[in-house]
């Protein structure tokens, strides 16, 4: 198994991104047979009813998770809740699930975005070298494009 950092998380909900104030959070890579991850992040209470609600679908939830380092690009995974757990002051939610398998768009995303922007030329060009370096969050790949 390996285990890492879990620096943001955020949800694919209705093609728009929610980002979701962790404060600590931890990914496993099982790598078993069926390549198994799991997702445990701590977070405020806040969260609960978006959270119990998201459990009691039946329907698979994509969150994006930046491991490591936030320079790093998010990971996309199709994951189920297996665990919300009520603390003091705090939610500890698990996820298990897999690793979506696609190419990384996130050039392309961001490309599209600063040129519906307005960018052009060369200040396109600096535009897309700077936020590639920062790595800002994009709004979520359309399901015609996976």
């Amino acid at each position: 198994m390996k285990t890492f950092k879990v620096i943001t998380l955020q949800i694919v909900n209705h093609e728009e991104l929610k980002d979701i104030e962790i404060l600590d959070g931890l990914i496993i890579n099982k790598e078993d047979e069926k390549s198994t991850w799991l997702i445990e992040a701590l977070m405020p209470k806040s969260y609960y009813d978006f959270f119990r609600e998201s459990q009691q679908s039946e329907n698979d939830i994509e969150v994006q998770v930046v491991i490591s380092q936030k320079a790093n690009d998010p990971a996309a995974f199709m994951t189920s809740i297996r665990c919300i757990k009520q603390m003091d002051e705090h939610l500890s939610i698990l996820f298990e699930g897999k690793l979506k398998k696609q190419r990384n768009e996130y050039a392309e995303l961001l490309l599209d975005d600063l040129i519906q922007q307005g960018f052009i030329g060369e200040t396109l060009s600096q535009e897309f070298r700077k936020k590639m370096k920062s790595k800002p969050r994009l709004a979520a790949a359309p399901k015609s494009r996976s």
